[in-house]
């Protein structure tokens, strides 16, 4: 088990959003580039069934970057003002959108509700380090349990040759030496789940992980329990 402890490193506030911009852009770069290819052909060829095999890249591809830009506003971005909740029902909107996929299932489990934005924050962001565990595909599971300040959040993947990042683990807990634009979202995870006063504990099952973050304080801890094997 690994837990959310003080950071052994801090970055500067540049270099933390120099890394997550840079994270944004990896993220919408490829649809992007597709739309801009798929546009090329439009403009080049003629033959017909070529052009609609071009219109729906294009359309793939903007629908793919726009989910991406709406899930990025939530998990990184200020979305909505300072101290203010978010309904669990956008969150779950905009998971659906990035993280299920034709190899991919999300079981979203959590009963909707207003909760406050860190933790729905931490809440998407652990979604999506979940579901790059699997990169063969299987299914995310993500359930909230508890109401506003005193909810634990709960993400499971389960998957064939399900692996975990090496160093993640100490990102998420703030243990790490080292951190990249590459592994910047565990990083960002682990501080986004400090400051909403949350402990992450990750563990890995027989076919996944468990990512598990709960309030620090004994009385503000939900019960939760690890259903099932990963």
């Amino acid at each position: 088990m690994t837990t959310t402890e003080s950071p052994s490193i801090l970055l500067a506030p540049l270099d933390l959003a120099a890394m997550l911009c840079s994270r944004v852009c990896h993220d919408v770069i490829s649809p992007v580039g597709a739309i801009v290819n798929g546009l090329e052909v439009l403009e080049d060829e003629s033959d017909a069934s070529m052009r609609e095999v071009a219109l729906d890249l294009i359309k793939r591809s903007a629908s793919g970057a726009s989910a991406r830009l709406q899930f990025c506003r939530l998990a990184f971005g200020a979305a909505g003002s300072v101290g203010a909740s978010i309904d669990t029902g956008d969150a779950e909107n905009v998971a659906r959108g990035l993280l299920e996929t034709e190899k991919t299932a999300l079981a979203w489990k959590a009963q909707r509700q207003f909760l406050p934005k860190n933790k729905v924050k931490l809440l998407l962001n652990l979604s999506q380090i979940a579901a790059a565990t699997i990169p063969r595909g299987g299914v995310v599971e993500v359930d909230v349990v508890g109401e506003g300040d005193a909810a634990s959040l709960k993400v499971i993947s389960k998957g064939s040759n399900a692996r975990l990042q090496a160093g993640f683990a100490d990102l998420l807990s703030g243990a790490a030496s080292k951190v990249d634009a590459h592994s910047i979202q565990p990083y960002f995870a682990g501080l986004v789940a400090r400051e909403c006063g949350m402990t992450i504990a990750v563990e890995q099952g027989l076919e996944g992980f468990f990512f598990l973050a709960l309030p620090t304080s004994a009385e503000g801890a939900a019960n939760v329990q690890i259903d099932g094997a990963a």
